[in-house]
């Protein structure tokens, strides 16, 4: 039953193209960031070799701790490090996420420092393979380390995934697809020479290739085409992912102080939950989560129109 559920869904062409797209942000992940970890540590090294405050071996002793974007009270030898990640920050001047770090551990810890280049929201992840596409795409954006790629065509990615994760409908249209396509393989031209990346390069290929439509007994297909199991197997886990790292973004910008998630966002996404029996049963606590929300904005909606 489950799967079949999956099928239905397949053979709607924007939540088809909005799965697909999914699928290859993904697999860009997975071919990433072992190199960017990689290269984050001789960032670091560098870093060391090259500033003699740094190469003392000195830990900071004043467990210095950001608060929430400001980070204005560091010891001399955290300060250090701030000025270090500011002249290597490629848009400085900018919000940087100073909350995501633990700055007594830059030092010592690469990834701490790889944290200061991406969104916010990040403070409980120690590992490269913890991130999702959406932070490695902003450390090869924001670091200077990775000048060589085309700081436009990472914009490009960050966009459209940007784009795709804030769709509360969970559909795009096929200019989109396109939009994304292009913006997606001139990013991977541009690392082609890196093993790991050219391999999720193919997967991300053979994604964009196949046609996902499949025919179920009693429900009209698009097109008709099939796909195997394991292709299936491997889609029903991304759109698991997928939809959890949606409503988890979603639910988690609910809690920062002044967002407001609009009431037809949430209400769209409860409907679609809602109508799936798969998806109602898999994702029961971010509805209940949702429904709560929706119910102080009708609550606030319906007491402003009393005070009219």
């Amino acid at each position: 039953m489950v799967l079949e559920d999956l099928f239905a869904r397949l053979n709607e062409a924007g939540y088809k193209n909005w799965l697909k797209a999914g699928y290859c942000l993904l697999k860009l992940k997975d071919g990433l960031w072992e190199y960017v970890d990689s290269e984050m540590r001789l960032f670091h090294n560098a870093i060391i070799d090259n500033n003699t405050a740094l190469q003392r071996g000195q830990m900071c002793r004043s467990n210095c701790r950001p608060r929430g974007n400001q980070f204005e009270s560091a010891c001399p030898l955290c300060n250090e490090w701030k000025m270090e990640i500011l002249r290597h920050h490629t848009k400085p001047y900018c919000i940087v996420n100073w909350g995501n770090c633990r700055p007594w551990l830059w030092p010592t810890e690469h990834w701490e420092l790889a944290k200061a280049f991406m969104p916010r929201g990040l403070a409980d992840l120690s590992r490269a393979d913890q991130c999702d596409a959406a932070a490695l795409l902003n450390l090869l954006h924001f670091c200077d380390h990775f000048s060589f790629i085309n700081p436009n065509t990472v914009t490009e990615v960050i966009r459209c995934r940007n784009e795709l994760m804030h769709s509360c409908e969970m559909q795009v249209p096929n200019e989109w697809m396109a939009r994304f396509q292009k913006s997606l393989e001139q990013l991977l031209l541009t690392l082609r020479h890196i093993p790991e990346v050219a391999a999720a390069g193919q997967q991300i290929q053979e994604m964009l290739s196949v046609d996902l439509s499949l025919h179920i007994p009693g429900v009209d297909s698009v097109d008709g085409a099939t796909v195997d199991g394991v292709l299936i197997e491997s889609i029903s886990q991304c759109e698991t992912e997928l939809l959890r790292e949606s409503l988890k973004r979603l639910l988690n910008n609910s809690e920062v102080d002044g967002n407001v998630i609009p009431l037809e966002k949430l209400q769209n996404i409860d409907r679609f939950l809602s109508s799936h029996k798969d998806l109602e049963e898999e994702f029961s606590t971010e509805l209940q989560s949702l429904r709560v929300l929706e119910a102080k904005q009708l609550q606030g909606a319906n007491a402003d129109n009393a005070e009219r």
